[in-house]
């Protein structure tokens, strides 16, 4: 029978995110709709008049705002972001959500493979971290829940994964990770 778990961390406070991302609609709304309007009288004026250097701070101006519209566009749904971790059978599964459409697997791993892991407020975190040459990648989103870490080698790279479990999800990491990898201090 497999053991399986899935569960998708969101952000405690949801407010500031809905804010930024009506501001960020608002403003690429309002900035494609100025180079729309902006893009007839510079034709007009180049066309009847030529180029010329007074023209320029108009020119910028219309480029700026195509390029904030389109750059909104692409990376507005970076934030409403969201990580799934997913558990079956000891392969712990990671992924990036954004704004519950676009999903961007992290990656996979094997938690017999690690070489310890704990969590983030115990003295063996501090001591795993402060080691030369760490690479620490955080695929967590709330800073005051109780963080989780593992440590592991690959191709001779000291690495560190912080993710934010549930309780649920630290136990089966914990049983299946096996005996003395799990450390408290």
């Amino acid at each position: 029978m497999d053991v399986f778990h899935e569960e998708v961390v969101v952000k405690n406070n949801t407010a500031l995110q809905s804010a930024m991302y009506i501001m960020s609609i608002i403003i690429m709304v309002l900035s494609g709709a100025y180079a729309l309007i902006m893009i007839n009288p510079l034709i007009f004026v180049i066309s009847s008049e030529g180029f010329s250097t007074a023209l320029i701070p108009n020119i910028v101006l219309f480029l700026m705002s195509i390029a904030s519209c389109v750059l909104i566009f692409l990376y507005k749904d970076r934030i409403k972001t969201e990580y799934e971790y997913t558990f079956t059978n000891g392969i712990l599964d990671f992924a990036k959500v954004f704004n519950n459409r676009k999903r961007k697997n992290l990656g996979s791993m094997n938690v017999r493979n690690v070489e310890a892991c704990g969590l983030v407020s115990s003295g063996s975190f501090t001591r795993f971290s402060s080691m030369r040459g760490v690479k620490i990648t955080n695929w967590f989103l709330n800073r005051d829940s109780e963080l989780f870490y593992f440590y592991f080698v690959k191709s001779n790279e000291k690495q560190m994964i912080v993710i934010e479990p549930s309780e649920n999800l630290r136990n089966m990491i914990i049983k299946f990770a096996g005996q003395g990898k799990y450390q408290v201090n």
